[in-house]
């Protein structure tokens, strides 16, 4: 009888390792190098075939409805701040490594397209008014006391370089996220435009402390504040009732209490910042049958903090001066004032009436957000140095932002017209 060798074969961890066989190989004596060759490229020709059709047949349907533009977990989790797969870069645009480059310009002549995703109680309104009325542009944003949106048009053509809530209006649906905007931006802008153009994106966004945002949040909703018009679309359709049950009866849920509010676990209000980064086709949308709530919260963290760091810009609520200087430097564009710093807000005067049970299981809740923000914040600063690092001028311009000496025009626009409540009207 022939020596026999028996190799053990170890597959890694990965969702492809599912698809290999556990086992013992056997290795018989060696054979002429070419028919070797031939014999193992047919076996692994008819293993494949076999392979594919046995896995189309017999694979479960959560496994099989994987779509095409999907990410193993591992590469979520593995590739944060790396180059982006091309099912990912069309989707995004310039990241904010390719913007550093020195021969970088944000061309207004062009085709490149600034896109703002808003998320609430972050911030987001007053950053957008600044987008539309405080640039230093060749061709400023005109405001018109008529429509409660603005033109920001290219300096010679009619076509935006800008898409958010006071240019474009909510075209992608109310407070879209990063999910619905990436699939939807392209196609609403040719149907604006009329035409077929290729667009460089630029993503950029705002985040705010978690627990702070979570109760403006609250205050806002206990006002009368719904966002009925947000479409939840993911993979081609909207969440269902089902899937984002509703916390209250009626058409508002005015008058909440902070007990009802924090009780209520499909509340978008948790981890809402995490969500609206993440691409959510990556955990079954809103189907939280999908997978595990661990699996879930795992995946989501991870694709928010790579689609953040993917960004073009983002800034941060708390540190105003520090976002306004690096998206000045970032765009080459500046703004005509400097932003606020306004620590005192309707969640500050909520914080200290939180008993240490509601601001322990508000933190509970929110650990998702409350992760992302730490990563956010150390990468702000990250960026915050590189950038000031390729300033020679930094002391004079971080001292004097938003001071011009001249201004190209100004649109002169009353916001009090503007409705500041989202769920008063969509806009559109």
């Amino acid at each position: 009888m022939k020596n026999l060798k028996s190799v053990s074969v170890q597959c890694i961890d990965s969702d492809i390792a599912l698809l290999l066989p556990n086992g013992v190989y056997e290795i018989k004596q060696m054979e002429p190098k070419s028919s070797k060759l031939k014999r193992i490229s047919f076996f692994c020709l008819v293993l494949a075939v076999f392979g594919i059709l046995g896995f189309g047949y017999y694979c479960p349907d959560k496994v099989c409805a994987l779509s095409s533009r999907e990410l193993p977990i591992s590469v979520v989790e593995d590739n944060i701040g790396k180059p982006l797969a091309h099912i990912y870069s069309t989707k995004v645009g310039l990241s904010y490594e390719d913007m550093l480059n020195d021969d970088f310009t944000f061309d207004m002549d062009s085709h490149d397209v600034m896109v703002f995703l808003h998320m609430q109680k972050t911030g987001g309104t007053s950053f957008g008014k600044h987008l539309v009325h405080d640039l230093d542009l060749q061709r400023p944003c005109t405001c018109p006391l008529t429509r409660k949106r603005c033109y920001c048009f290219r300096p010679h053509s009619n076509q935006s370089w800008l898409f958010s809530r006071y240019t474009t209006g909510w075209k992608c649906g109310l407070h879209a996220d990063w999910t619905e905007l990436t699939n939807c931006v392209d196609g609403k802008l040719d149907e604006i435009e009329g035409t077929q153009i290729k667009r460089r994106y630029f993503y950029i966004t705002l985040l705010r402390e978690p627990i702070s945002r979570y109760l403006s949040e609250f205050r806002h909703v206990q006002r009368g504040a719904t966002w009925k018009g947000s479409l939840h679309t993911c993979n081609g359709r909207p969440a269902t009732d089902d899937e984002i049950l509703p916390c209250y009866i009626g058409e508002t849920w005015e008058g909440v209490k902070i007990n009802d509010f924090i009780d209520c676990e499909s509340n978008l209000a948790i981890n809402r910042q995490t969500r609206m980064l993440a691409d959510l086709s990556l955990v079954g949308c809103y189907d939280r049958s999908y997978m595990t709530k661990s699996d879930r919260d795992r995946i989501m963290l991870a694709s928010a903090k790579r689609n953040l760091r993917s960004m073009a810009f983002f800034g941060l609520t708390e540190y105003q001066k520090i976002s306004q200087y690096i998206f000045e430097e970032t765009f080459n564009l500046r703004f005509a004032i400097p932003f606020e710093q306004n620590n005192s807000t309707v969640s500050s005067s909520t914080i200290p009436f939180l008993t240490p049970t509601q601001a322990t299981k508000i933190a509970t809740l929110n650990n998702l957000d409350i992760e992302l923000y730490k990563y956010a914040k150390k990468l702000l600063m990250e960026r915050f140095e590189k950038v000031k690092s390729r300033d020679a001028d930094f002391e004079s311009r971080f001292k004097h932002l938003g001071e011009l000496s001249e201004r190209n025009g100004k649109s002169e626009f009353d916001w009090d017209n503007l409705p500041d409540n989202d769920y008063v009207k969509k806009l559109d």
